[in-house]
């Protein structure tokens, strides 16, 4: 798919694509229309009149696995798959191993860049003035407390103002007027690398803000690659081709030619502005902060151009689709850059960043513990709140088999780690403050240890609401707040029904804890310093969520 229209086009053959003739209202009212179609698994959104827009809007594009297969086909997932082979079987070097991999060499040939000098997305200049200019962006407010208007499928462009190499994220982009937003550059991302080395220069980034292009633009954007790998050359290996980009002289980056806008500007060095709030894919609000402040020069868009927006929320949103295949097409990568790791999976339906399991190597006594901080050390992988580790065949997309598996081969006694006062995802609130928290990992090595319970408790301590299994050997119960109970969870801890469960989880809602994993989302809430609170007896953890 070399263009956002050549996707729509193929969605609307497979009569996946639902026209809404009727105006609706980018404030609130989109946003709610695509929240209720996403979760009935619904069709692709085409609004084609939206208030104070002349430009249509698409959502839905990527809202269930079979648009995720029709963008990128299996492809891409052969090629990295058969490249990790290749690495594994090229020492020592035989010519039979690498004749037969020729047309491995012959696609990857394929992969670049090229020169395209007529550029859609250059056919219309729209003038930077109040009422035009970003303020024709058909932009959403998507839930009621957030801080305006934002741009939620940013795909921004920066090189590094030393050795030229460019970075594209997807950082969100608050609108504050027409030629004006804040740029959401977190601590971890290449985009805020890029700005920090201009900004010690006391100079300003020039800054491509585009919106729209091939499928794959946008899925490179968001791929957890490590800083020097180029997310353009992964786009380039997504489209099988190389991807056309335009130059011109009066413009400080190329362009990605098949964009549907391109605007262009720089952020200055030292200049904050509050951005935010946002309702975010953790189901809370993040709050507003001081961000940089990108000042737009010129803005551009194809003369038909289409609007593509997302709905950040809970899970499951598009976003968790596409990191699903991002995990898919990189995993076959980790064993090479991790040898010690055998699998790595992180769960969307926390949020990627709250939890991640892992298969590794045990050879010697607990280098577990060395993979894992292998693991933490890795790139956006840095940012995992909890991590759980095993030498055993267990499968790791299954998240219940997981946990069952860990509770049964756990000593609570050696192996749970917190480690405080670390970096933690900015969009993260559990810390003590933005940007610090801690984190967890859990080892299961070896053998079976123990069975579980999976009957539910008889007479429940005083104070729990309501008791359920979520899994044998964990029970979720209902009991007060921490504010009104600061030693709940101590007293319960050694309570003889309860230490009959490996696993204790306190919250507020039992029901939704244990009807799905999407439910269970005890580790989006704990394990920050002191908000994790685990209480050690001879056969039980409790754990406070509060």
């Amino acid at each position: 798919m070399r263009n956002l229209r050549e996707f729509i086009a193929a969605l609307r053959a497979r009569g996946e694509v639902q026209d809404i003739e009727t105006q609706v209202d980018p404030n609130l009212e989109l946003a709610e229309i695509h929240r209720r179609v996403i979760e009935a698994n619904g069709k692709v959104l085409f609004f084609k009149n939206v208030k104070g827009s002349p430009f249509p809007v698409v959502t839905n594009l990527f809202g269930n696995v079979s648009r995720i297969e029709l963008a990128f086909g299996n492809r891409p997932e052969k090629f990295v798959q058969r490249a990790a082979d290749l690495v594994h079987h090229a020492l020592p070097p035989k010519l039979s191993t690498f004749w037969g991999a020729r047309d491995l060499a012959f696609d990857a040939l394929k992969i670049g860049l090229r020169n395209r000098r007529n550029a859609p997305v250059f056919e219309v200049e729209s003038p930077l003035l109040p009422g035009r200019g970003l303020d024709e962006l058909p932009a959403l407010v998507q839930w009621p407390e957030d801080g305006g208007r934002f741009v939620t499928l940013p795909l921004v462009y920066t090189q590094h103002p030393e050795t030229g190499k460019h970075n594209l994220g997807m950082y969100r982009i608050h609108i504050y007027d027409e030629k004006t937003t804040g740029m959401h550059w977190q601590i971890h991302k290449g985009g805020g690398f890029h700005y920090s080395v201009a900004q010690k220069q006391n100079k300003s980034l020039p800054v491509n803000l585009l919106i729209g292009g091939p499928p794959a633009l946008i899925l490179s954007a968001i791929a957890p690659l490590p800083e020097d790998i180029p997310e353009l050359m992964l786009c380039s290996l997504l489209l099988g081709e190389k991807l056309p980009m335009s130059k011109r002289d009066d413009l400080p980056y190329p362009v990605v030619s098949e964009a549907e806008f391109a605007i262009i500007g720089e952020v200055p060095a030292h200049e904050r502005k509050s951005e935010g709030p946002f309702g975010d894919h953790y189901g809370y609000y993040s709050l507003a902060h001081p961000y940089p402040v990108f000042n737009v020069k010129r803005m551009f868009h194809r003369k038909d151009a289409i609007y593509p927006a997302t709905v950040v929320g809970k899970p499951r949103q598009e976003d968790f689709y596409i990191g699903d295949y991002l995990q898919k097409l990189l995993s076959p990568l980790f064993p090479i850059v991790m040898p010690s790791v055998l699998e790595l999976k992180t769960y969307g339906e926390t949020g990627f960043h709250a939890l991640a399991a892992a298969r590794v190597k045990d050879r010697y006594e607990r280098e577990a513990i060395a993979s894992g901080l292998r693991i933490l050390g890795e790139g956006q992988l840095s940012l995992q709140k909890f991590l759980m580790l095993t030498d055993g065949n267990v499968d790791l997309n299954n998240f219940r088999q997981t946990l069952v598996h860990f509770l049964e081969r756990t000593n609570w006694e050696k192996d749970l780690f917190v480690i405080s006062n670390v970096s933690q995802d900015t969009l993260d609130y559990s810390g003590p403050k933005v940007n610090e928290g801690s984190k967890g990992i859990w080892l299961a090595l070896g053998d079976k240890r123990r069975e579980l319970r999976s009957d539910p408790p008889g007479q429940l301590p005083s104070g729990i609401r309501d008791a359920k299994v979520f899994v044998p050997g964990c029970l979720v119960v209902n009991g007060p707040k921490y504010s009104e109970s600061k030693d709940f969870a101590a007293e319960i801890a050694n309570h003889p029904e309860l230490s009959k469960y490996e696993l204790v989880l306190l919250v507020d809602g039992v029901d939704l804890s244990v009807s799905s994993f999407a439910g269970f989302t005890l580790l989006s809430s704990a394990f920050a310093g002191e908000e994790f609170v685990p209480f050690l007896s001879e056969a039980i953890t409790v754990l406070l969520l509060r």
